[in-house]
């Protein structure tokens, strides 16, 4: 099971995100920067939360928001891959935070305080 994880999907338990963000967070970085090409299986559900110690809801919290945001596609038994729909998700994205920057900079809002803003906003939403 061990080879079947990519070393770019693991959990930083101190960390204080939610593990199915850093799931998230860790397949989009993947996918954008180019690790995670397009048609690369996700690991099984079930597979990646034993290997993670965590529940599998939690994983499948997290690829379900992927899946929404078109950057993963679930295809039954083939299971999880990475979608060329994401593309466009992370460049509105991308754009709509190059405007957040830019409010925040102008507005004279700490760095930290601008990232706490967009946390609550993701709960929210």
């Amino acid at each position: 099971m061990e080879q079947d994880i990519p070393r770019w999907l693991r959990l930083d338990p101190q960390s204080a995100v939610p593990p199915f963000e850093q799931v998230k967070q860790a397949v989009l970085a993947a996918a954008a920067s180019g690790k995670a090409a397009v048609g690369t299986r996700l690991p099984p559900v079930r597979g990646l939360a034993t290997h993670l110690g965590i529940a599998a809801n939690t994983v499948a919290r997290a690829y379900r928001e992927l899946e929404q945001a078109g950057v993963v596609e679930t295809r039954g038994r083939a299971g999880t891959v990475i979608t060329a729909g994401g593309d466009e998700a992370r460049r509105r994205v991308a754009a709509a935070a190059d405007d957040f920057a830019a409010v925040v900079r102008s507005s004279g809002l700490s760095e930290r305080d601008a990232v706490a803003v967009v946390q609550a906003a993701l709960r929210r939403a």
